[in-house]
């Protein structure tokens, strides 16, 4: 049975680690890099856990946290970005059970949107190489939006593009800063966590937990059982 008992007026899915594995892709580039600066990689990969949900701007900032004294930051920024675009155009990862979930929603004529911190060229070009952008009739890009996650003006924006009120929307997100995005918004809310920092908790929020986007399809009654 459906934890939701009135059917949305929209569905607001988060992009990188949650419809699409890049954040994988984007912490394999970063471990990459910094190993060529004496970086051990499971320090590297604990601190880009940290960065998940944020935005570019914010990324790049905090880069001169971690980094040894003295590293250009704005050409290991370039160097990063540059190696994570190579490997996306070799494909890009879609994360199970992402087209059942969305064509179970298509099929019942509510829209969708993307809401996601990412540029609107990153996001639109990640979204239309997996063939995943149809599905949408719009996509909120960071570069959209005056504030980004976790302040709920993403959320709210990519509800009013679709003409719906945020709280009688349902948003799906992998991060922490992303779900405080969609619950401050208003939004019935599903995290589905991917890449976290170790020994951090989930925030307590009022959120659904699932560990899959199937699972959380089926809890919000999208489904009647398990997918395989």
């Amino acid at each position: 049975m459906s934890l939701f008992q009135v059917t949305p007026d929209a569905y607001l899915f988060d992009m990188d680690g949650l419809l699409l594995d890049t954040e994988r892709m984007f912490c394999k580039a970063f471990v990459e890099l910094t190993a060529e600066l004496g970086i051990e990689n499971r320090a590297a990969s604990s601190f880009f856990a940290t960065l998940v949900g944020t935005s570019s701007k914010v990324t790049t900032a905090r880069l001169s946290d971690f980094l040894p004294k003295g590293t250009d930051i704005a050409d290991f920024d370039v160097r990063w970005r540059t190696l994570h675009s190579d490997n996306v155009q070799k494909g890009v990862p879609v994360k199970p059970h992402v087209f059942d979930v969305l064509q179970a929603i298509e099929a019942k004529g509510v829209p969708m949107a993307v809401v996601t911190s990412s540029s609107a060229k990153a996001a639109s070009h990640h979204l239309d190489h997996a063939g995943l952008l149809p599905f949408f009739e719009t996509v909120c890009a960071g570069d959209e939006v005056s504030k980004n996650k976790p302040d709920p003006e993403p959320y709210l924006t990519g509800a009013a593009r679709l003409g719906a009120s945020a709280s009688r929307c349902v948003a799906f997100e992998d991060s922490d800063l992303g779900t405080t995005a969609a619950v401050r918004a208003g939004c019935k809310t599903v995290q589905v966590p991917d890449l976290r920092p170790v020994g951090t908790p989930l925030p307590d929020l009022g959120q659904i937990v699932a560990d899959s986007l199937g699972h959380a399809a089926v809890q919000i009654g999208l489904f009647d059982g398990p997918l395989t």
